[in-house]
């Protein structure tokens, strides 16, 4: 299945709820889409089962989801699975391609061990101020393949950054890393992104990306908040 019958499966096929993630704070469905071969696995989080927080807007998480999903696609990161936002059987919610990951993979040892295919993830979350991004938010595929998920808490405009990611705190950006920054800022504003995120949301993402150009490193980790999510995985 290309790109284009892919979202227009995840768009408008009926959602089949197969079971919960129990672990997740908020309410995250497995779910099926499709029948028989042509059937395949997604995440599905409605709005009704997200959990207030103090710091976020009710009622968004899932707005947030699609986000990170637009910027990851559009600027070339291509970490997010495709998510999109749609109707379903508990309402409207995001709904996520399921990722399947390699079991025998130690994320953590992966991590520590400053795998150079980690280095798109931390840019991206910087951009995004991901402030959960936790072990288990990193996923890697049979085939080696890195994706992040759960980003519903993203976007912020107050600087947030929490994540297991500092491998790169203080170095400088490669070329290619300088040009994903570079096409954010030249194109952001075709993107519709406030579709999904407030005027002082994109405004902050704006300065974000314009502090990495300007500085051209990563950033490290502030003195203001704590820098690691907790609990970590």
């Amino acid at each position: 299945m290309n790109s284009e019958e892919l979202f227009h499966s995840l768009s408008n096929e009926d959602l089949e709820i197969e079971g919960r993630l129990v672990d997740a704070s908020n309410a995250t469905l497995l779910a099926k889409i499709g029948e028989g071969d042509a059937a395949f696995p997604v995440i599905y989080k409605p709005i009704a089962g997200e959990r207030p927080l103090w710091d976020f807007p009710s009622g968004n998480l899932a707005s947030r989801e699609v986000a990170a999903y637009l910027v990851s696609n559009k600027a070339g990161f291509n970490l997010v699975p495709m998510t999109i936002f749609r109707d379903g059987p508990f309402g409207p919610g995001a709904v996520q391609l399921w990722i399947d990951v390699d079991p025998e993979i130690d994320v953590i040892s992966v991590v520590q061990s400053g795998d150079v295919r980690l280095r798109d993830m931390t840019l991206f979350d910087a951009i995004v101020n991901n402030t959960d991004r936790k072990f288990g938010h990193i996923l890697i595929s049979p085939d080696g393949e890195v994706f992040g998920c759960d980003h519903g808490v993203t976007f912020h405009e107050e600087d947030k950054l929490r994540t297991v990611l500092w491998n790169w705190a203080g170095a400088d950006l490669l070329p290619e890393e300088i040009a994903k920054l570079e096409k954010i800022d030249s194109e952001l504003d075709s993107w519709e992104l406030d579709l999904l995120l407030s005027p002082s949301e994109i405004k902050a993402l704006k300065g974000r990306v314009s502090r990495l150009l300007q500085n051209q490193k990563f950033p490290e980790p502030s003195e203001n908040w704590p820098a690691v999510p907790w609990p970590p995985y």
